[in-house]
């Protein structure tokens, strides 16, 4: 079995701090939060603009490994659903994935709006949403 290795490039800074108070996801009325990238990652930031549609991968480190289905949105009269199936944050490897609008740079900060993330969310990985084919 190959072993992955992820080491974070930066930790979501967010007013909300338990899972339970997060909207289920972030165009749902999350509030606008700051990445706050570690120095390392400054040089791969460099070329973000303020208006940048992005996405934000996260390790939900809060989340239960060991769930493989769940009600979708903690709806019981919902079927049990596989979480493969679901935007769930309990899953056997707990990858947040975010589309977030780049508000603003300042250093190592970036202020976003749409991340549903709670405080001290690592964050693992930033990619550009892609834009049509004739855009890239």
């Amino acid at each position: 079995m190959t072993v992955a290795e992820l080491r974070p490039i930066g930790w979501v800074r967010s007013p909300v701090t338990d899972p339970a108070d997060a909207v289920r996801q972030g165009d749902e009325g999350a509030p606008d939060v700051v990445v706050e990238l570690v120095p390392s990652a400054a040089a791969a930031a460099a070329d973000l603009h303020p208006g940048d549609d992005l996405l934000l991968l996260t390790w939900f480190h809060l989340a239960d490994r060991t769930t493989l289905a769940v009600h979708p949105r903690g709806d019981v009269t919902r079927p049990t659903t596989g979480v493969f199936a679901t935007r769930s944050p309990d899953r056997p490897n707990p990858i947040g994935l975010h589309r977030v609008e780049l508000l603003r740079l300042d250093g190592l900060h970036l202020h976003v709006s749409g991340c549903e993330a709670v405080d001290g969310t690592p964050v693992v990985d930033i990619k550009p949403v892609l834009g049509a084919v004739d855009e890239r």
